[in-house]
């Protein structure tokens, strides 16, 4: 128990902002993302490369009205961060503010920064039930924004605006595509699919809808059933009923059952072995579990489990299986049981020593992912000091190893986040836990801050890069400071 709370506080101590302010924002009722489309028309006017030009409109023979179209531009650009002022370029950070000025008018938002690992199509639908994909992002070195609206002639229709890029090897280039997709909405193609019988809607059928999570690139999972608990516990490696292969960050399955049943997800490792880890569930006729996989860890579908599964009172498996461990080994899983719901109980009862054997091993798993992002940024301000001292001096790999500790930092905010909601899920830190933590949180990032105020004595490392990344970590701090003084008011 001690080495899990030392963990925690090591993995905590970089933790970013958990409540971030939310701010009310007023939408409006305007649903075209004009900064966007003023952008595209200008890249695609200076840039734009119309002899490989993708373009195709399909349009009702009876109405005449647009049902789908597509139009893909690709495009070369002078970077403005390595071209003289009174040449024409593009600066990227006008790409960023555009899509952020128009996200009130869409329904989704999506940025994929460099270096990330989920690719990305847009899918074109017309009313025929034609459709098409295009891959959009394909390659973790590009960037890419995506903003969906529905199109304000036909609410039935989906706007899809996107843009992907890279940088060429001198960095002076931008190379990169922009995607104009019209079509079916997402949710309108499915339900029409499914009036027209073509989806397999059976209320005796039962769906697996998974997503692989950011800290993960599992690529096939397997799946078993069993009729009850006791024969699912002697179910061999090799008896999974079917394959689920992760495809775009998803995977899924379907059944058609007469009956509840119970079953197993386990994930295939990278040289084809079974991981130890499992995740038990109830199947059951006419329901769909909606599940997220993570590092040690998954999103359960709560609803359904409250309703059908293990929370339900008509669960099937049995008490240990319910509480993911299986023959003294936990599963994966990311549920708390009855007499760990209420947190502030276990504040007073003394925090982490509270909590049953499979919350110990989820919250472990969950330090030991943040402890890693933490080595991530360690290990950059090592490269930064040593390519300062370099007898080779150079600017330009010092700014990008600045534009990489800023957003490592905002990706352990993910696991940060993800570690503090289990925490307060389950009760888990008592009043002194929860203080030692956020002392240790505030010296970090004061360690921080001193580090970069020398740093910014040498002129090599004076830019952009460095002030943006000051300026996160003084408001996380201030914002963590803030934090403390609610937790130690309330408890």
């Amino acid at each position: 128990m001690k080495r899990l709370f030392i963990l925690l506080l090591i993995a905590c101590s970089t933790i970013a902002t958990i409540h971030a302010q939310q701010r009310a924002k007023v939408r409006s009722q305007q649903t075209t993302p004009i900064h966007v489309k003023t952008l595209f028309n200008d890249i695609i006017k200076t840039w734009g490369a119309p002899s490989d030009e993708v373009y195709s409109i399909n349009k009702n023979p009876n109405t005449n009205l647009i049902e789908s179209s597509v139009r893909i531009t690709y495009f070369v650009a002078n970077n403005s961060e390595w071209t003289d002022e009174n040449d024409k370029s593009l600066n990227l950070k006008d790409i960023c503010e555009a899509f952020k000025k128009d996200e009130s008018t869409s329904y989704q938002l999506l940025h994929l920064s460099p270096g990330t690992n989920e690719s990305f199509s847009l899918r074109a639908v017309d009313g025929n039930g034609k459709d098409k994909s295009y891959l959009v992002r394909g390659m973790n070195k590009e960037e890419m924004w995506l903003l969906c609206t529905k199109n304000a002639e036909n609410p039935q229709l989906r706007d899809a605006y996107a843009i992907k890029w890279t940088l060429s090897d001198d960095k002076r280039k931008i190379l990169g595509g922009i995607y104009q997709i019209t079509s079916l909405r997402p949710d309108v193609y499915m339900k029409n699919m499914s009036s027209a019988g073509l989806m397999s809607e059976n209320q005796n059928t039962f769906t697996i809808d998974g997503r692989v999570g950011y800290d993960l690139t599992d690529s096939l999972y397997v799946v078993y059933m069993a009729d009850t608990a006791e024969e699912l516990d002697k179910v061999g490696d090799n008896d999974y009923v079917a394959t689920m292969p992760v495809v775009n960050k998803r995977f899924s399955f379907s059944v058609q059952l007469d009956k509840p049943k119970v079953g197993r997800i386990r994930t295939v490792m990278p040289d084809g072995s079974l991981c130890e880890l499992w995740t038990n569930l109830d199947f059951v006729p006419g329901e769909t579990y909606r599940i997220t996989t993570h590092n040690g860890y998954y999103d359960e579908d709560r609803d359904y489990e409250q309703r059908v599964g293990r929370y339900s009172g008509k669960s099937l498996l049995n008490d240990l299986q319910r509480r993911g461990i299986d023959d003294q080994t936990f599963t994966v899983v990311d549920e708390v049981p009855e007499e760990f719901r209420t947190a502030e109980n276990n504040v007073n009862q003394g925090g982490i020593s509270t909590l049953s054997v499979a919350q110990n091993a989820v919250l472990f798993a969950k330090a030991e992912l943040v402890k890693l992002h933490i080595d991530k940024v360690k290990n950059s301000y090592q490269m930064m000091g040593a390519a300062m001292k370099d007898n080779f001096r150079s600017r330009e790999r010092v700014q990008l190893i600045f534009k990489q500790i800023l957003q490592q930092n905002k990706e352990l905010d993910k696991q940060y986040q993800e570690i503090i909601k289990y925490i307060r899920y389950t009760g888990a830190f008592s009043s002194r836990e929860w203080s030692d933590m956020y002392k240790e949180i505030l010296k970090f990032y004061t360690e921080q801050n001193q580090g970069l105020s020398e740093a910014y004595k040498d002129s090599i490392t004076n830019g952009r890069p460095i002030l943006k990344l000051r300026d996160y970590l003084n408001k996380q701090t201030e914002k963590y400071m803030k934090e403390m003084g609610k937790v130690m008011t309330k408890h």
